[in-house]
C-alpha cells in the first residue's frame, strides 16, 4: 500500500499572490460579470416580452443567453469573493458542483448553437416549409434536448473525474475548477478516465462541428445563388454572427477541454480559461443580439413603454 493523503480541498491559484492584484482581478472580472449579467438579462426579457420576437431564432437565442447567465455565474462570483477576502480554497465536493455545472452549461450551449446552425438552414435553403419545420413544439423539443444531453454530458466528465484519487498537491492553477488541472494532480495509475474524458469532449466537439459545417455548407451555397447582391448581404447578415458566436466558444473552450494535461501549467492555460468563461457571455449578446435590426426595435419600443414622455433617450 502506498501512503496517499487524502485531499478534503483545493487552492485555486489565480492570476496572482499579491493582495492589491487579487483585489484590482476581483473587480475587474466583477465588471466583465456583470455586464455579461445585464446584457443577456436584457435579451432574455426583450425576447419573452416582445411579441415581433416570438420566432424560432429568437427562441433559441433566449436560450442561448440563459444558458450564458448560468454559464459565467458559476466561476466568477466565487473568484471575486475569493479575491476580496484572499481565501482561494474550495471544498471537494464544491469543486465537483462547479465542475458538473461548467460543464452542463457548456454542453448545453454547445448543442444549442448547433440547434440554431439547423435553424438558420431551414430558413434559407427551405424558407416554404420552415413554420412547418421549426413549429413551436420542434424547437421545446430541440431546447429541451441540448439542455438534457449537456447534464448528461456533466454528469458523465464530472463522475469520470472525480472518481479518481488525488493526492499530492492540492492547488489548481486556474481561476475555477477544470478537469484538465484535477487530471494534473491525480495520482491514478490507470489513464483510462482521462481518455475517456478526452473522448467525451473531442466526439461533442467533432459532431457539433461537422453539423455547422455541413448546415453552411449548403447555406452558402443556396446564398451564392440568389441573384442580387441586396438579397445575398441579408441573407449572410443573419448568419455571420451566429457563426462568429460558435467559432469564438469553440476555439476557447478547445483550450481548456479538448487537450491533454501537461505536467507544468501556463500563463497561457490561465488566459484562455478566462477567455472562454467571460468572453462568449459577454460577447454573445454584442455579436448576436443587441446589433440585431429586430432586437433595437425591440428595445426602442421597450424605452417608449417606459419613458412614453421622452424622459430617457437612448441611441443605438
Amino acid at each position: 500500500m502506498h501512503n496517499i493523503t487524502t485531499i478534503t480541498e483545493f487552492i485555486l491559484m489565480g492570476f496572482s499572490d499579491i493582495h492589491e492584484l487579487q483585489t484590482l482581478c476581483g473587480v475587474l472580472f466583477l465588471v466583465m460579470y456583470m455586464v455579461a449579467l445585464v446584457s443577456n438579462l436584457v435579451i432574455i426579457t426583450l425576447i419573452s416580452l416582445d411579441l415581433q420576437l416570438q420566432t424560432p431564432m429568437y427562441f433559441f437565442l433566449k436560450n442561448l443567453s440563459l444558458l450564458d447567465v448560468f454559464f459565467v455565474s458559476v466561476p466568477i462570483p466565487k473568484f471575486f469573493v475569493s479575491n476580496l477576502t484572499h481565501n482561494n480554497s474550495i471544498s471537494i465536493h464544491g469543486c465537483a458542483f462547479q465542475v458538473f455545472l461548467m460543464t452542463s452549461f457548456a454542453a448545453g450551449e454547445v448543442f444549442i448553437l448547433t440547434g440554431m446552425s439547423y435553424d438558420r438552414y431551414v430558413a434559407i435553403c427551405s424558407p416554404l416549409h420552415y413554420q412547418t419545420i421549426m413549429s413551436s413544439g420542434m424547437c421545446v423539443l430541440m431546447t429541451a434536448v441540448c439542455w438534457v444531453t449537456g447534464v448528461i454530458v456533466g454528469a458523465i466528465y464530472t463522475a469520470g473525474t472525480f472518481s479518481m484519487p488525488f493526492c499530492g498537491t492540492n492547488v489548481i492553477p486556474q481561476i475555477f475548477c477544470d478537469i484538465p488541472s484535477l487530471l494534473r494532480i491525480s495520482c491514478s495509475k490507470t489513464l483510462a478516465v482521462i481518455y475517456s474524458s478526452l473522448g467525451i469532449g473531442v466526439c461533442v466537439g467533432l459532431f457539433c462541428f461537422t453539423c455547422v459545417v455541413i448546415s453552411y455548407f449548403y447555406i452558402f451555397s443556396t446564398v451564392l445563388k440568389i441573384p442580387t447582391t441586396k438579397g445575398q448581404s441579408k441573407a449572410f447578415a443573419t448568419c455571420i454572427p451566429h457563426l462568429t458566436v460558435f467559432t469564438v466558444f469553440l476555439a476557447t473552450a478547445c483550450f481548456v477541454y479538448v487537450k491533454l494535461p501537461s505536467s507544468v501549467p501556463s500563463i497561457t492555460d490561465r488566459i484562455f480559461s478566462m477567455l472562454y468563461t467571460v468572453l462568449p457571455p459577454t460577447l454573445n449578446p454584442v455579436i448576436y443580439s443587441l446589433r440585431n435590426t429586430d432586437v433595437k426595435c425591440a428595445l426602442r419600443r421597450w424605452q417608449q413603454n417606459l419613458c412614453p414622455r421622452g424622459l430617457l433617450h437612448v441611441t443605438f
